[in-house]
């Protein structure tokens, strides 16, 4: 069932997507060639530290996974679409990342999600990094009352299909409260018009997972938890949550320019 948050609930949400903007910020500055994923998990960490926050991804455990998520944030490198846990590899140059966090604070939770290029970028990664921005940006603003969750799914899914990109099937967005995952899910391909009214009070995260290599196929890895794209293109991964108000949508884990 979905829950509609009151808007004192949403702007304790906002209280942590603040929280995790900080975090992805410091994540990015910190990103150079050289530096491991486990240095950039323990930025976030220090971050989410000083706030006064806890992570909901360190010890998550869903049913298909083989151990608890041993991060503060999923660390997916090149052809890592999503889930990729922060380990002692170090970024090279031209490497694409893409980044997620998440942090819970007084009791709410905020996820967002990022993607980047280290050191010397190739253009076709430019173009795959800001067309999921861009599809994440055709989401957020579909999220408005009166429309349905099948508008947003639309928004996302046109923006990746008219430029070639692959989605993931069975990965996307969800609501967001007291836990990460709530009802509804937010599908990132879909038909307009259809499924669940939006109204004032439903907090989603959307997230376009895009795969470089226009097809739709991935595998999981041995580590349980990271999806990769199955002809070895890269992927790219953008995400905010995002509050459906009647004055249009709110953007909870906005991050400060700079």
């Amino acid at each position: 069932m979905t829950e509609l948050k009151t808007d004192a609930s949403i702007d304790a949400m906002h209280a942590a997507g603040q929280v995790v903007g900080r975090a992805l910020t410091a994540v990015r500055q910190a990103a150079r060639v050289g530096v491991s994923l486990l240095e950039l998990d323990e930025v976030a960490r220090e971050v989410l530290r000083e706030a006064g926050a806890s992570s909901p991804f360190l010890g998550y455990r869903p049913s298909f996974a083989p151990t608890p998520f041993p991060g503060v944030i999923c660390a997916s490198v090149n052809d890592a679409i999503v889930h990729g846990i922060p380990t002692a590899l170090r970024l090279r140059d031209g490497d694409l990342v893409s980044i997620d966090c998440g942090a819970e604070l007084d009791g709410w939770v905020s996820d967002s999600a990022i993607s980047f290029v280290v050191g010397h970028p190739r253009p076709a990664d430019l173009r795959l990094v800001e067309t999921a921005e861009r599809a994440l940006e055709a989401g957020i603003d579909a999220a408005r009352v009166g429309n349905r969750i099948g508008d947003i799914a639309h928004a996302v899914g046109r923006v990746c299909r008219t430029a070639g990109y692959g989605i993931p099937a069975g990965f996307g967005g969800h609501g967001v409260g007291r836990r990460m995952h709530e009802d509804p899910d937010v599908p990132n391909e879909g038909r307009p018009g259809r499924g669940l009214p939006l109204r004032h009070g439903m907090v989603l995260a959307i997230e376009p997972m895009l795969i470089g290599g226009g097809k739709d196929a991935y595998y999981e890895a041995e580590d349980g938890w990271t999806l990769r794209t199955s002809d070895g293109s890269r992927a790219a991964h953008a995400e905010h949550t995002v509050a459906v108000t009647d004055a249009g949508p709110r953007i909870l884990t906005a991050r400060e320019a700079g």
